[in-house]
């Protein structure tokens, strides 16, 4: 049973702007319900986790970067 489960899940479709949409909303906290529902139908979780784990990548290296640019410029010194 649960494998059929899975096995439903791995064939959803969504296009990747479509996937990182949902990740993109996630990360900000907000999202309608119906649209939620609707990417529960559609998205493939592991197209999800993959998104998410490339979200916080670029999130981490904007931190970084903006972290070296206040740092050289002087402005936190």
């Amino acid at each position: 049973m649960m494998s059929q489960g899975l096995h439903d899940a791995g064939q959803r479709h969504a296009t990747f702007v479509q996937t990182m949409r949902a990740v993109a909303w996630s990360f900000f906290g907000i999202r309608r319900r119906a649209g939620q529902e609707r990417d529960a139908e559609r998205l493939n979780p592991v197209h999800v986790v993959l998104g998410g784990l490339a979200g916080v990548a670029l999130f981490v290296a904007v931190l970084v970067l903006l972290v070296r640019w206040v740092v050289g410029s002087g402005v936190a010194g």
